[in-house]
């Protein structure tokens, strides 16, 4: 048995209600939604930032190169301006020699200024100690070069009310998310909370309980299968109480057979010849009882593991002749024509030949029981190579329509025929379907040509 680790049961821990699971499920989404939501946003904002920071360096580029070819200020003036912009200038002479301070030296010489042209704008940037730096470069009239450096533009005030923004855009739809899991987990755990009271109430018996078929087209599923399963369950209990009530009166009516001669025995009722027929009655109905008991105990035998078999090769045409010999003097005494239909070969299988011989005895005598003096009973045996059919046919009444799917359940056809015609105990036939099914065959019920049943075994060929 699976235990955890303070030694419970692992099927006894407490497991976490719907309600809980949906809520903490939607905060999850919530939250990886508002995190991927500020990502983006983050993202974008940067973009935005460095993209208008570097269109306004490219304005301010244009003027200053504009100022310093016409020489209408000197160059630091326009570097003191510049500076309290927070923008670094670098200055390319003629010769190629740049002046600026060092940080704004790197970047312009990374950007590309040494290699800037007359008629053409720098547009650039470079990464110094971690930093980036927009560069924008124009060329001068001279032959030199201007470039304007300066840091991408998304200050600590504005990212922190970015971050604020993103924070509280989170909190609101955890918030959200939480309410509408609440809401969400008493819609759906309402009809569930009736479902599992009904499953709790069949439980302990209740047959009587069905679940409103209402909520989510897939709880209505579940409670459409439960009622169908409380239907089923008290469809079969009830099939079980008759089974067992004819079960009962059937053993019933030998056992008090077998105690009033008894009885007479004891009180000396009975004396002289008529002891022999009264032992004789009391041994026929004592093997009634004992064949009774023995059939119940096989049927509930039939699902266990233990349940042994015998196999071996048998050869159903020499099977067919031994059961003839035994049921040939039987339907004679009942009136009964037997007939016979074999292949002239035999027909190999391999099967329990005690339990198959059980099984044509319980379908002979329950069509022996069925048929009427001067109609027929048929056993036969056929063979396509492949499979072989063992067949026991009569010349009763047969069953209605509807009844031959329900010919194999117990006490089906003695509950619908007992008064009409003579039947059973309910017993032989779900017995004999239970012992074909664990030879490995197939046994099935269909109207006679003689006019009654038709049962039919199929067993696999050797060879």
């Amino acid at each position: 048995m699976n235990m955890n680790v303070a030694g419970e049961p692992a099927a006894g821990r407490r497991r976490a209600s719907l309600w809980v699971r949906i809520t903490a499920l939607g905060l999850v989404v919530a939250a990886v939604m508002a995190l991927v939501a500020g990502v983006v946003s983050v993202r974008l904002v940067i973009v935005a930032a460095r993209d208008a920071t570097r269109e306004t360096l490219a304005d301010q580029a244009d003027v200053v190169a504009a100022q310093l070819s016409a020489v209408r200020v000197a160059a630091p003036r326009v570097t003191q301006i510049l500076s309290g912009q927070g923008i670094s200038m670098v200055r390319r002479g003629p010769g190629g020699r740049m002046v600026g301070d060092q940080r704004a030296l790197q970047a312009a010489r990374r950007a590309g200024l040494g290699r800037l042209t007359a008629g053409r704008a720098l547009h650039g940037s470079a990464v110094i100690d971690g930093t980036v730096l927009l560069v924008e470069g124009r060329a001068l009239d001279d032959g030199g070069a201007v470039a304007l450096v300066r840091e991408s533009e998304h200050s600590k005030a504005a990212w922190r009310r970015l971050v604020g923004n993103v924070l509280f855009a989170l909190a609101v739809g955890m918030g959200v998310a939480a309410l509408a899991g609440l809401l969400l987990a008493r819609l759906l755990a309402r009809p569930l909370r009736r479902t599992a009271e009904v499953a709790v109430g069949m439980s302990h018996g209740r047959r009587d309980l069905r679940v409103p078929l209402d909520g989510p087209r897939e709880v209505v599923e579940v409670g459409e299968s439960l009622n169908a399963l409380a239907d089923a369950l008290a469809r079969s209990e009830a099939r079980q109480r008759e089974f067992l009530l004819s079960v009962s009166h059937e053993l019933r009516t030998p056992l008090t057979s077998v105690r009033g001669f008894a009885e007479s025995l004891a009180d000396g009722v009975v004396d002289g010849d008529e002891v022999v027929d009264v032992g004789r009655t009391m041994q026929r109905e004592a093997e009634r009882l004992d064949g009774m008991v023995s059939d119940l105990l096989d049927l509930a035998r039939l699902g266990a593991d233990d349940f042994r078999l015998n196999l071996g090769e048998v050869d159903l045409t020499g099977f067919l002749v031994e059961a003839e010999r035994v049921w040939r003097s039987r339907c004679a005494a009942a009136g009964i024509e037997l007939r016979v239909e074999s292949p002239p070969g035999p027909v190999w299988v391999r099967t329990d030949p005690g339990r198959l011989r059980q099984v044509v005895d319980g379908l002979a005598a329950n069509a022996v029981r069925a048929t009427p003096a001067g109609a027929p009973v048929v056993l036969a045996l056929r063979s396509n190579g492949a499979f072989a059919e063992l067949q026991v046919r009569d010349g009763g009444p047969g069953l209605a329509e509807e009844d031959y799917r329900h010919a194999f359940e117990k006490g089906v056809l003695h509950s619908r025929y007992q008064g009409v015609r003579p039947v059973g105990t309910g017993i032989g036939l779900a017995l004999v379907h239970g012992l074909v099914t664990r030879l490995g065959g197939t046994i099935t019920a269909m109207p006679a040509p003689e006019g009654g049943a038709a049962f039919t075994v199929v067993l696999k060929t050797l060879g």
